[in-house]
């Protein structure tokens, strides 16, 4: 088990917190390394007693519909990310002097003395994405590696498998870094930060203030965003190894210890001899796929963490070309008379559809669903310009409606008050009458989906479909 012995764990009385994707596999591994185990959970319904039963088939306990107290005899807590640290389950641990770690801290731990570097990638948007972009960077250098975490692969999964990596790209969210106090990254990056999540961390410091932790301990490179003043105010208050430098990247020309674009091509005065003087091309912003402004910034960002590793300049470039976005993110779908449709129903929050927004020059717009607390002002105030038109959809469009009245008085606005299954349909029926040959027509929400949709891939689906039955009409 490495540095972990199979004895630390024999009979140790562990609570984990939630069934679900990191819940069930925390049980089974500590359930396998001889810990006493027993999972609470607040929900009761018929999925969760479906997992119960196949943990207790292994002799793990599981109390159904009472997440608050602490199991008798309980000496540590793990618990799922999405978990809200003023849960009362936590207070009773705190009160009682038991530790709670995340499923993250849990697999740090695990690592075997000679276990894979992670690198490691936050920030309010584009985590998935610049987390794939590094895999295919790291693949193209010849490296055994995998993109896990909060994406992909289990980190559970790629610490204890047979698989034998050389180092992981790691996604990791702000309730993740949340509970993983003891992770120490080869290096880290914080792309972005932006209010998201409030609900859950109760402030925008306390937000901010996890994300950092990824920085914590960092061994070469601190990779920060230059057009995000929070994100570089995050390297200064970490505790870093010795020698470790923070590294900036910028859609502008880089200075030295910066990466950064010079007439559309990628370039790196960072990880180079003589870095005052020199610069290294790194790939073509042609290379990035879409080249939309914040992903080409999510290149860098996962460029930095490459050479950080010691990546040659050239794997940048293959890793990049090789490098397809998941489905959903700035895509494409089609083209009807003269006017692009775009799905980037991922954008579910106010920063995402911003950078989403910025991407394009004369814009239908298609928003709405769950806020989670967002306010528009900010956004549409800086993409007023751009638009042609919005069409409004969802449970809280009347916050995005009140924010076009304040900062776009003059875009035409349809407000669509249905969320039955072809309201998708009617939205981009409607924005087709508001386009103009050489427009966009954009699916950038800034909020969830939950309102009207299962998750935001459905979302996309059911966009995507009605631009189809579109064309066929066209």
């Amino acid at each position: 088990m490495g540095s972990q012995e199979v004895t630390d764990w024999q009979g140790k009385h562990v609570t984990v917190a939630g069934l679900g994707v990191s819940g069930i596999p925390a049980a089974k591994v500590l359930h396998g390394l001889g810990a006493v185990v027993t999972v609470v959970n607040d929900g009761d319904d018929e999925r969760s007693r479906a997992q119960a039963a196949e943990l207790e088939a292994l002799g793990i306990t599981v109390r159904l519909g009472d997440g608050a107290t602490l199991p008798e005899g309980t000496e540590l807590i793990v618990t799922a990310p999405g978990w809200k640290p003023d849960k009362p389950l936590f207070a009773a641990a705190a009160a009682a002097g038991v530790p709670v770690w995340g499923d993250v801290e849990l697999a740090w731990r695990l690592r075997g003395p000679d276990a894979a570097p992670w690198l490691a990638v936050t920030g309010t948007n584009g985590k998935t994405t610049t987390v794939q972009m590094l895999a295919s960077i790291l693949k193209a250098a010849g490296l055994r590696t995998a993109a896990v975490g909060n994406i992909g692969v289990s980190l559970l999964d790629a610490v204890l498998g047979e698989e034998r990596y050389d180092v992981l790209a790691v996604e990791l969210s702000s309730y993740q870094l949340h509970w993983a106090p003891s992770l120490r990254a080869h290096s880290g990056a914080v792309l972005n930060l932006a209010p998201d999540h409030l609900d859950w961390h109760g402030s925008m410091e306390a937000y901010a203030a996890d994300k950092g932790r990824i920085y914590e301990g960092n061994r070469v490179a601190c990779v920060y965003n230059l057009a995000d003043k929070a994100t570089e105010d995050l390297v200064r208050e970490a505790d870093v190894e010795e020698g470790c430098r923070a590294v900036g990247f910028t859609l502008g020309t880089p200075g030295p210890s910066q990466l950064g674009v010079v007439e559309g091509i990628l370039v790196d005065r960072a990880f180079v001899e003589n870095r005052q003087k020199n610069a290294q091309e790194l790939a073509e912003v042609s290379d990035v796929k879409p080249p939309a402004p914040h992903n080409i910034a999510n290149a860098l960002a996962a460029a930095a963490l490459a050479r950080a590793f010691g990546v040659p300049a050239a794997a940048v470039r293959d890793g990049l070309r090789a490098f397809t976005p998941d489905a959903h993110r700035i895509a494409h779908v089609a083209d009807v008379d003269g006017v692009a449709y775009v799905d980037d129903s991922k954008a579910t929050n106010t920063h995402a559809a911003e950078a989403s927004l910025a991407s394009y020059e004369s814009i239908v717009w298609i928003a709405g669903g769950l806020a989670k607390g967002a306010t528009f002002d900010e956004l549409v105030a800086k993409s007023a310009k751009r638009l042609r038109g919005v069409v409004l959809i969802g449970a809280d469009r009347a916050l995005i409606r009140e924010a076009l009245v304040r900062h776009a008085p003059e875009v035409p606005v349809v407000d669509l008050d249905r969320t039955d299954t072809g309201a998708m349909l009617a939205a981009v029926r409607e924005a087709r009458g508001l386009a103009r040959k050489g427009d966009t027509v954009l699916l950038a929400p800034a909020c969830a989906s939950m309102d009207m949709f299962a998750n935001y891939n459905k979302r996309g689906d059911a966009f995507a479909e009605a631009v189809r039955a579109l064309g066929a009409s066209a």
